[in-house]
């Protein structure tokens, strides 16, 4: 027992020395390097945004005006035509035969009237027979003509410059002007029309930011607009609101625009969707980095730097933001210096050694949120 209490003691003095030679190694604690920025008011460009459904400049239903067998269809789905290019060959043997015997029944009027006029001019016969003559040739010409303007109805070619979509008919299928799927359609995609709306309070802030007396003057003022594709991606051609609807559907409570985008290599697609970004200007706006926000309880918070250096956290509310800003509506002034990095690692009344970052000079680009129902991204 005794040589075991000596040995405890020994290992208690060897542990009491270690622990004094790691608290001389330790560095002395103090405050720590924060990036910092100084909060100041600039122009931010805000995207509105807006779910639209893609068109061609023109969808053209291609129809049969005749009935008869698709004898030969020239094109495939998703081909890109020209205008007055032969699409369909319909069967017309039947109508061929009927030309034939309206001809003839032309030609037989023709020459009983060129037996009666000699007659007439003699007096043997009175002129009403003569006119009633030329009356059944007329018939007999309208006749045939409009036969023959049906057999040309058996060869259809398109009536404008797309691309075909789906063929639901093969060869061989019986189509008539009744026919309530159409051959194809032809779509010009030259152009194309975004189609979206916008409700009662968006059309309100719509008008009141572009001024102009008239639709077509406040459509002349809204700037460009961008196009999202499914993919996320941004389309690379700007366009330009065209039409806006002039009453709002009582129904939906909506109204109907209309912006059109070039579509030169064939990219965009009839009946595809998408999202239209309308750009406003938000002038004097207070931008933060997303980084220097935190959250706790539902609330959106940030540091800001004080006496001392000491940091203090301050509830701010956000309109929006971008890649990488918020835009704040109250919580903070201009001059303010806010820590944009490391916020996980604060508490208030903490000191800290501030390094001011470098700011962009480049306005922020942001969502509105409040506008557009998009969520803030969380940090």
């Amino acid at each position: 027992m005794k040589n075991f209490s000596i040995v405890s003691i020994f290992a208690l003095l060897i542990l009491a020395s270690c622990g004094k030679k790691e608290e001389q190694q330790m560095p002395p604690q103090g405050p720590v390097p924060f990036p910092v920025q100084t909060v100041t008011k600039q122009d931010a460009v805000v995207y509105q945004e807006y779910t639209a459904n893609l068109e061609g400049q023109q969808n053209v239903e291609i129809r049969a005006k005749v009935n008869g067998f698709i004898q030969k269809i020239y094109v495939d789905e998703g081909q890109v035509v020209k205008k007055g290019q032969l699409l369909f060959k319909l069967e017309t043997q039947t109508q061929n035969q009927d030309a034939a015997a309206a001809q003839a029944n032309v030609k037989a009027a023709q020459v009983e009237v060129d037996r009666l006029k000699p007659l007439v001019d003699r007096k043997i016969i009175s002129e009403v027979q003569l006119e009633t003559a030329k009356a059944k040739l007329a018939q007999a010409k309208s006749a045939y003509g409009s036969i023959a303007a049906n057999i040309g109805f058996g060869t259809i070619v398109s009536p404008v410059n797309g691309v075909i979509g789906s063929l639901p008919f093969r060869e061989g299928s019986l189509v008539s002007s009744a026919s309530e799927m159409p051959l194809t359609t032809v779509s010009d995609t030259k152009i194309i029309r975004a189609y979206f709306s916008m409700n009662e309070k968006q059309l309100l802030f719509f008008n009141k930011t572009f001024k102009g007396a008239t639709t077509a003057e406040k459509l002349k003022a809204a700037p460009e607009v961008l196009l999202l594709l499914v993919d996320g991606s941004e389309y690379d051609q700007k366009g330009k609101i065209a039409t806006m609807n002039g009453l709002v559907n009582p129904q939906t409570g909506t109204t109907q625009f209309r912006a059109e985008f070039k579509n030169p290599e064939g990219i965009l697609r009839s009946g595809s969707s998408g999202i239209v970004r309308l750009p406003i200007i938000e002038k004097d706006a207070i931008l933060v980095p997303q980084n220097a926000v935190f959250e706790m309880q539902g609330k959106k918070m940030i540091y800001v730097v004080g006496q001392g250096n000491k940091v203090k956290s301050k509830i701010i509310e956000v309109s929006g933001t971008s890649e990488l800003n918020f835009i704040v509506t109250s919580g903070l002034n201009e001059g303010e210096v806010v820590v944009i990095e490391g916020a996980s690692k604060l508490k208030d009344d903490a000191e800290i050694i501030p390094q001011q970052a470098k700011t962009e000079a480049v306005p922020a680009v942001a969502q509105d949120t409040a506008k557009t129902n998009i969520t803030p991204a969380k940090k």
